[in-house]
């Protein structure tokens, strides 16, 4: 894990995305405390299509009637 002060990432930062790229752990402190990890952004795993549960998901007729256990608070 390569850790670098605030001064020193914004003189390197460059070198720290490409490092990040390559799979380095890249941490940047401040005061020796971590503040954040540098990390490549891989976007949205799968596009998603409206309606594509249609079909899986139901409601039964009675779903919005008051439950039985608080009739005394109604």
């Amino acid at each position: 894990m390569a850790r670098y002060n605030i001064a020193e990432a914004k003189a390197k930062f460059s070198e720290l995305v490409d490092k990040a790229m390559a799979g380095e752990e890249v941490v940047i402190a401040r005061a020796n405390q971590p503040l954040l990890k540098l990390v490549p952004y891989h976007g949205r795993g799968r596009t998603l299509k409206p309606g594509s549960a249609k079909g899986q998901i139901w409601m039964s007729d009675d779903f919005d009637q008051p439950l039985d256990d608080f009739k005394d608070y109604m």
